[in-house]
């Protein structure tokens, strides 16, 4: 009965801390709507979520507002755990929220919106944390660093270059496990001998996309089909090596296709097409993955063992 009524009552709506929760809210949007950016580039946005929107104008981050909507869904899905939660407010939310407004400062001072926006994230965060507790923290965890991945994605522009050369060179690589002449110089993949092949992975084709992708479907992924938190984290960090698995398997197959077929096929119509082949071939590895961690290997091990000793 006690437990009954400590649901009932956790289930009523706590205006007073909504309350305070909806004011801190106004108070951190006017913040960075006003004080977001300090660039002194004349067509650069004050509002750090106008700078968000302009980074998103990227061909390759034009869809990262879904994310949003997913971090949402998230939130409204988990509505009865949060309800439910036990109210125990937190200093710790108080620290996080004024560390969170350091970084901001220190990102505006420092003309770094891309910090601040990261902030932004802390401030929203550490507020719930601070008037809830760590129980309803606790569940905002996967929303709140879903939002991060979906401000911070542009930072992966910073790493195009590796990219590039990390997918030509395990392209070439299984280019010549296949037994085809291929070298590499820089992101260029060619064959030096008469009429063979040369393409460069140009950014377009860095696995940029991909990866953005992959780390975009394999958050929520993890999150809904895969038991156990550190399984849904390596989830997540392995989408990271399947994208770019994914994305010098197309390299590789644009060279096999150069060699067998020409490159003027390779180029043009096969290029397209691999685009959607990639695609496909990064959801089936991230299924595939997560199949395989969700195998109870210590069980399956176990199980074997019993059989060895105990032929049927």
């Amino acid at each position: 009965m006690h437990n009954e009524a400590a649901i009932k009552s956790c289930q009523k709506p706590d205006w007073w801390r909504m309350g305070t929760y909806v004011i801190c809210s106004l108070a951190a949007l006017w913040l960075f709507v006003s004080f977001g950016s300090d660039s002194d580039i004349s067509n650069e946005p004050g509002s750090i979520f106008k700078w968000v929107s302009v980074q998103w104008k990227h061909e390759d981050f034009r869809f990262n507002w879904v994310m949003l909507l997913v971090s949402a869904y998230t939130i409204y899905r988990n509505r009865r755990e949060l309800a439910n939660a036990e109210v125990k407010p937190s200093p710790v939310g108080m620290i996080i929220v004024a560390a969170s407004l350091l970084g901001h400062i220190v990102g505006y001072r420092t003309q770094l919106p891309r910090i601040s926006i990261g902030m932004t994230i802390g401030v929203f965060w550490g507020a719930a944390y601070a008037i809830w507790g760590w129980k309803v923290a606790k569940i905002l965890i996967f929303p709140a660093a879903y939002a991060f991945l979906c401000f911070c994605g542009s930072l992966l522009m910073e790493v195009t270059m590796p990219l590039r050369l990390m997918a030509s060179s395990l392209a070439t690589t299984l280019l010549r496990g296949a037994g085809i002449t291929a070298y590499r110089s820089g992101a260029v993949v060619y064959n030096p001998i008469s009429n063979g092949f040369q393409f460069e992975v140009d950014e377009a084709c860095s696995g940029l996309r991909s990866l953005i992708v992959m780390t975009a479907l394999a958050a929520p992924y993890a999150y809904f089909t895969v038991k156990g938190f550190w399984r849904q984290i390596l989830l997540f960090c392995l989408s990271v090596p399947l994208a770019m698995l994914a994305n010098a398997l197309r390299i590789f197959s644009l060279g096999l296709v150069a060699e067998w077929l020409g490159i003027d096929l390779a180029m043009t119509l096969y290029h397209d097409l691999s685009g959607f082949i990639t695609f496909f071939l990064s959801i089936v590895l991230l299924i595939g993955t997560a199949y395989l961690i969700n195998i109870d290997w210590r069980g399956w091990l176990c199980s074997l063992k019993q059989r060895r000793q105990f032929p049927v």
